[in-house]
């Protein structure tokens, strides 16, 4: 699913992403608004792993969100 896709159905997957990632929570969540960059960069933060490995991350949740 593209970028923009999720991004206008944030609402929605808001969910989804919590089940993939536990740690975010509503507050991140409303704060990130569907923007990737702001995902990548709380996730980093979250789980301390390195900027490719949560963009790799990122890819596959939206390629599973078909």
């Amino acid at each position: 699913m593209p970028w923009e896709v999720i991004e206008g159905n944030w609402r929605q997957l808001k969910g989804k992403l919590q089940e993939e990632w536990g740690r975010l929570t509503n507050d991140d969540l409303d704060e990130i608004r569907g923007r990737r960059e702001q995902l990548v960069g709380r996730l980093q933060e979250l789980y301390g792993k390195s900027r490719d490995a949560v963009e790799d991350e990122v890819e596959r949740f939206c390629l599973a969100c078909h």
